[in-house]
């Protein structure tokens, strides 16, 4: 099924588990900040960018084992698919819902971190239909979506820290 492809989804997995261990790292950056707003951000945020790495890191992985059948792989592929779907779901109601607030998010958030996943996941369940029907289309559809998915993770994961990173609180005594 995903002859020839072995390097592409090795370098795609290897990436996005490398994210992952990053985003360990970016959440320290989240020790100077008010906890519930921290915790509020890191659900509406942080959770689903770990996510879109998890589905790179997972379908990814699913290409690579031996003896893995068609119907079994695009059914592990679906439900990863789905789960990052109704997350990113979860994350759009929940910027709409900072919207309101006082400290309104920047107007791109709804689009990069809700929006734009959410379409790159509909597009991931066309690739598992595209499986399902037996198509020479369904690598090349889960490679350029899986591509996609990481690059919007490394650019929300990016604008995250550039967000942090400034507004976190000097230690007492440092000279601002």
């Amino acid at each position: 099924m995903f002859h020839g492809w072995d390097n592409y989804f090795t370098l795609l997995g290897t990436a996005a588990g490398g994210l992952i261990g990053l985003l360990f790292v970016v959440v320290t950056l989240t020790s100077g900040y008010d906890r519930a707003k921290a915790q509020r951000g890191q659900s509406i945020y942080m959770t689903p960018t770990m996510l879109h790495f998890a589905v790179v890191l997972s379908a990814s992985a699913m290409t690579l084992v031996p003896g893995l059948t068609a119907f079994r792989a695009t059914a592990l592929m679906a439900v990863a698919t789905l789960v990052g779907l109704v997350n990113t779901v979860w994350a759009c109601l929940g910027i709409r819902m900072l919207g309101k607030g006082e400290d309104p998010p920047h107007w791109t958030d709804f689009w990069l971190y809700g929006a734009a996943p959410a379409l790159i996941y509909v597009a991931l369940g066309g690739a598992c239909g595209l499986f399902a029907v037996g198509s020479d289309l369904a690598p090349h559809a889960l490679a350029v979506l899986l591509l996609a998915l990481l690059l919007l993770g490394i650019r929300n994961a990016w604008d995250l820290i550039t967000w942090m990173a400034p507004g976190r609180n000097r230690p007492p005594g440092e000279a601002g």
